[in-house]
């Protein structure tokens, strides 16, 4: 076995049976799978939504518009929702990741 494999194994959860650890391992890798599927969610969520530089449109004397007015069924709105969606998804997730991490969930003492 490889030092970083082995390294790895050390960092897990000890576990008193094989089953539980293969039943660990398969629970902690769908969890890193939803954190890194969020992750890349909320980045590309984020780089589409346009900026909030309002600053300089102030010197060029734009006004409220009906798009201004409506501004909470935009597209805009719904991008900021869904980024607060993911990101909070993600929080849990890990928040739920390491509470798994810890040698009494599983029945083995700390």
């Amino acid at each position: 076995m490889s030092d970083s494999m082995y390294m790895l194994n050390n960092l897990l959860a000890p576990l008193p049976s094989d089953a539980i650890y293969d039943v660990y391992r398969i629970i902690c890798l769908v969890l890193l799978l939803i954190m890194m599927v969020c992750a890349l969610v909320s980045i590309v969520i984020v780089l589409f939504q346009p900026g909030n530089s309002t600053g300089i449109d102030a010197l060029g004397g734009s006004s409220e518009t009906f798009f201004g007015k409506n501004k909470g069924r935009s597209l805009e709105s719904k991008m900021k929702k869904w980024t607060v969606i993911s990101l909070v998804v993600l929080s849990v997730l890990a928040i739920v990741f390491f509470i798994l991490q810890l040698g009494g969930v599983w029945g083995v003492g700390a």
